[in-house]
């Protein structure tokens, strides 16, 4: 998992054109030991449990969607709370996605996505926050569902990104669920 961030292009509605600088780092670690920011230990995640932690998650966005300063950076290098939700949908998307594909293909070859030019082509900070809202719930609920169909024979399936971090359907769980958790706590969710 990376940490939103991404150049913006200047003017309304990133003010200033506030240069965010995209975060390569290879956020894998967190298969190992807990998150010093926002405490979440990955490795101490039971399977069965990432089902209701979604939906825990999508619900907890709902309010943060609803500040008056939903748009509004906290600083120059951090994103809104409308990109980062924003950001989180994308997310629930493209990992039911990977994980349709680890039980459709043998070891599957991820594509690469690339969320700073996501969020800068899809324009997050001027998306509708109620839309976003609406579809962070749906995404998270087809992806909870998803999670939650896998019997346990087959969540060693295995698939793996381009850099060759190699995820089991597990794993591949227990990694996603920090992303939306880390970011909800990004804002004070």
């Amino acid at each position: 998992m990376a940490v939103a961030t991404a150049p913006r292009p200047a003017g309304p509605p990133y003010a200033g054109g506030m240069p965010i600088t995209p975060d390569t780092k290879d956020w894998t670690w967190v298969l190992e030991r807990p998150c010093a920011e926002c405490g979440f230990s990955a490795a101490d995640l039971d399977y069965d449990d990432v089902p209701a932690l979604v939906r825990e998650n999508a619900a907890a966005w709902a309010p943060v969607l609803a500040r008056a300063d939903v748009t509004v950076r906290p600083d120059e290098a951090t994103w809104s709370a409308l990109e980062y939700a924003a950001h989180v949908r994308d997310v629930f998307r493209i990992f039911n996605t990977r994980l349709g594909l680890i039980l459709g293909e043998d070891d599957p070859l991820f594509a690469n996505w690339d969320q700073d030019a996501t969020a800068v082509a899809e324009r997050y900070n001027a998306q509708d926050p109620q839309t976003v809202a609406a579809e962070l719930a749906a995404a998270a609920a087809s992806v909870a569902d998803n999670f939650a169909a896998v019997p346990p024979a087959d969540r060693q399936r295995t698939g793996r990104r381009s850099d060759g971090a190699r995820f089991t359907v597990t794993t591949l769980a227990q990694y996603f669920i920090h992303d939306p958790t880390h970011h909800l706590h990004d804002v004070a969710g």
